[in-house]
């Protein structure tokens, strides 16, 4: 079994999920269990990464999930990192569980979880949910941020050795559903798609610091006019706080708004 190496955060505030709100969203809930299958077999197949929020959303651990038995009913998700949340895993009778494929989100409930082993490796058990919510998303609207004004981005980057490195970037562009970083060639190599960054930081011109959880979704070269090289590295929103995003939409709404002005005054 791979090791995901994900570190559950704790929520700072309560969130409800578009599958808590059936009415709102009946038209897309699969009830087939072929369907749900199918939609589960894919989180596997795309190694996704998948936040189980316990206690209405006030804790929550990144999983991932292992294995389908169709013929049992049952599935098989990867235990997180910290032995307590862990714990209080197993003693919530519901947990919500979310996830991106392909920009479609992925929702299900499940009930009473139970220790198990996959490969050998601590897991858990669960009966596979009685219905799941797909829902394909709006894009969101993305800013390339202003030159004049760049937004400094830091984390820390665990090695393979188990050193740690000091990462910055700058952002290129910023949107409700993630960043892109522009990265020098060794910094992309040191971030491979998949990887969860916590506590990166952002300071946004006139909001001020954004923390967040950044999982990495891909990496593109690009070369300048100048034939200067670097890396585009688009990075995910993780489980980010509804405070914070406020943030991001809040900055994000202002810069369009300012650069509307200077081209309205320019004609």
């Amino acid at each position: 079994m791979e090791n995901t190496d994900l570190e559950p955060r704790r929520k700072e505030e309560t969130r409800s999920l578009e599958i808590e709100q059936a009415e709102d969203y009946s038209e897309y809930l699969l009830h087939s269990k072929a369907e749900i299958v199918a939609v589960l077999r894919s989180l596997i197949q795309r190694r996704a990464l998948v936040s189980a929020y316990l206690d209405h959303g006030r804790d929550f651990l990144l999983t991932s999930l292992l294995e389908i038995d169709a013929g049992n009913g049952e599935l098989v998700l990867d235990c997180g990192r910290d032995d307590a949340v862990n714990r209080q895993a197993l003693q919530a009778s519901q947990l919500v569980l979310s996830a991106m494929v392909d920009k479609v989100k992925v929702q299900f409930t499940l009930t009473q979880l139970a220790e198990t082993l996959c490969d050998g490796r601590p897991a858990f058990r669960a009966a596979l949910p009685d219905k799941v919510l797909r829902l394909q998303r709006r894009e969101y609207f993305r800013l390339s941020t202003p030159i004049a004004k760049p937004v400094k981005f830091v984390t820390t980057i665990k090695r393979m050795d188990g050193s740690t490195l000091i990462a910055e970037a700058s952002l290129l562009d910023i949107s409700g559903g993630g960043v892109g970083l522009m990265a020098t060639p060794s910094l992309a190599a040191l971030l491979p798609s998949g990887m969860v960054l916590g506590d990166c930081k952002m300071t946004l011109p006139d909001e001020g610091l954004l923390v967040a959880n950044l999982c990495i979704r891909n990496k593109f070269d690009v070369t300048t006019r100048g034939g200067a090289r670097y890396v585009r590295v688009g990075c995910e929103f993780v489980a980010i706080p509804g405070a914070r995003m406020s943030m991001v939409q809040r900055y994000i709404t202002r810069v369009e708004r300012e650069r509307k002005a200077r081209l309205s005054g320019m004609t």
